[in-house]
């Protein structure tokens, strides 16, 4: 990271342009994601990003109130935005339940 803050710069050393970012951004979507998952709602802004992260933690089957410290956020909050980003799981979740009953 540069004295300014910046990490990135333009060949030129200037301060790369918001429309290059999304250019490149758009490109590594549709090189890194599957075909019907570079929709625009997946990951379609930069601040998307941290979303996924969250939900991956929760779908890995992170603790809520781990994945909540590590968001910055309350339990409260974080299952009241994240509880619909739940992936399934339902099988694994009754797996769980009958390991935990055994």
């Amino acid at each position: 990271m540069a004295a300014d803050g910046w990490l990135f710069r333009s060949d030129r050393g200037d301060v790369v342009a918001s429309s290059t970012y999304s250019q490149v951004r758009e490109e590594a979507r549709r090189l890194s994601l599957p075909p019907d998952r570079v929709a625009p709602t997946l990951a379609g802004r930069p601040y998307d990003l941290r979303h996924a992260g969250v939900s991956l933690w929760l779908n890995a089957g992170l603790p809520a109130p781990e994945v909540a410290q590590r968001a910055g956020h309350s339990v409260d909050v974080l299952l009241k935005v994240y509880a619909k980003r739940l992936d399934g799981g339902r099988s694994r979740m009754n797996e769980r339940i009958e390991v935990a009953l055994s």
